[in-house]
């Protein structure tokens, strides 16, 4: 399972979603972007906070990033006792079993440790760069096709 963290989710703010699950919302609210997980079970959510949060179906993800997929940290979002950082995404991408693993050792992906300053920055534009980055990489070099030498 894995969530798309640099594209916002259109036509949905975070208040006219508390409205549909009848939560209250307050000004801070308006601040919370929806981001698109992925293409599968869009209408479930997925917050990937700072573990500074917890509650009792929190899964830690690593070092200080954690995940929660309940009401309840929306709950908690909307009256100001969540998470310190946060980023709230509608949908998932999904592999079968086995699939990711296979695609990273074909080098289909590129992988950098989980960095929270990356992981909740609001500039979803320059993310992927950003990313890019961390390896030493320059994004122009890069080829669609990938190969074993």
């Amino acid at each position: 399972m894995g969530i798309v963290v640099n594209k916002l989710f259109g036509g949905l703010t975070f208040p006219e979603l508390l409205e549909q699950l009848e939560i209250p919302a307050t000004p801070a609210c308006d601040e919370i972007r929806v981001h698109f997980g992925g293409p599968v079970e869009s209408g479930r959510g997925f917050v990937l906070h700072s573990a500074d949060y917890q509650h009792e179906n929190t899964m830690l993800v690593e070092g200080d990033v954690a995940l929660t997929a309940t009401v309840d940290v929306l709950r908690a979002m909307a009256d100001g006792t969540g998470p310190r950082e946060s980023l709230l995404a509608l949908g998932y991408a999904g592999w079968g079993s086995g699939q990711l693993d296979m695609e990273i050792r074909e080098n289909s992906w590129l992988t950098v440790p989980a960095d929270p300053a990356l992981l909740f920055s609001r500039d979803l534009e320059h993310k992927y760069e950003r990313a890019i980055h961390k390896l030493g990489i320059d994004v122009g070099l890069l080829s669609a096709s990938a190969g074993h030498a």
